[in-house]
């Protein structure tokens, strides 16, 4: 984590899944375990270039769908916003979230709720994003979530964004897909299901968005230099040491990075700023 980032709170509050086998439990609880915070496909640098798209001020206000851990709340904070609200359907999550406290006036909530159907009200944002979420459902939740993000959304100033897994490049043969989609779930234990880039952009403008910009980053998660970048030094060490002294995490991180490796050329990270689309009177 840079130094200009606020540090992430000690918290006695149990992580999402604690107490499940390490051999079992999805690969991005399982890093969280050994102490990984930054648990998105580009990094906390594509994070930061959403953030700058996104444009998030004081009159903002902001819905993280699936917020998890917090490490972009913390970023989206430093910005004061007028509200921020944090949706997750994880109650450990909820709870960490709700423990966050912001370093100015901006209100700040922690909601359980299902990102396609989170019961806040219509139109009351200016900005909804979510990070590492839509890759993991199938393509109707997918759908789902978006229609609910784009009917929170105020239609005038209203700005979305997404930060997922793309496959690579446009026009990847379909087998080929379905292979690294099938070594990604074997690998996470948890239903993988990337789009490529134009895709996700198909995705976007079928729920009624337009998007405004896009930019990419390599998949390089378990990559040592984007550990380092996304965590620090010392505690991409600590992070290291947990692997080692637990032989059953050891494995799932290895077989995790196995498979980021050997797909590297069709795997990336994506992410899409996108403003609703006028309704033509």
């Amino acid at each position: 984590m840079a130094p200009t980032d606020p540090p992430a709170p000690r918290t006695s509050i149990p992580l999402p899944g604690d107490g499940l086998d390490a051999a079992r439990i999805p690969g991005h609880w399982l890093l969280a375990r050994l102490g990984k915070r930054v648990l998105r496909p580009g990094g906390v640098e594509l994070t930061r270039w959403m953030l700058d798209a996104l444009d998030v001020d004081p009159r903002d206000r902001v819905v993280e769908l699936a917020a998890g851990l917090g490490a972009t709340a913390r970023l989206t904070l430093t910005r004061h916003p007028a509200a921020y609200t944090a949706v997750d359907r994880n109650p450990a999550a909820v709870a960490a979230l709700s423990a966050l406290a912001a370093p100015g006036p901006t209100v700040v909530r922690a909601v359980r709720s299902d990102a396609a159907d989170t019961g806040l009200p219509d139109g009351g944002a200016t900005v909804v994003y979510g990070e590492a979420m839509l890759t993991m459902q199938p393509e109707t939740a997918k759908r789902r979530v978006v229609r609910e993000a784009r009917r929170l959304l105020d239609d005038s100033t209203g700005r979305y964004a997404i930060h997922e897994l793309c496959l690579l490049p446009d026009g990847l043969d379909p087998a080929l897909a379905d292979r690294i989609t099938a070594d990604l779930g074997d690998s996470i234990h948890v239903g993988a299901r990337p789009l490529t880039p134009t895709g996700w952009g198909g995705l976007l403008a079928g729920e009624g968005f337009t998007v405004a910009s896009r930019a990419t980053a390599p998949m390089a998660l378990l990559e040592p230099r984007r550990l380092i970048d996304d965590e620090g030094l010392l505690p991409a060490l600590r992070i290291a040491g947990r692997a080692l002294r637990d032989r059953a995490a050891l494995r799932r991180v290895l077989h995790m990075r196995r498979v980021f490796h050997r797909h590297r050329a069709h795997l990336g990270a994506i992410s899409l700023i996108a403003v609703p689309t006028p309704v033509d009177s």
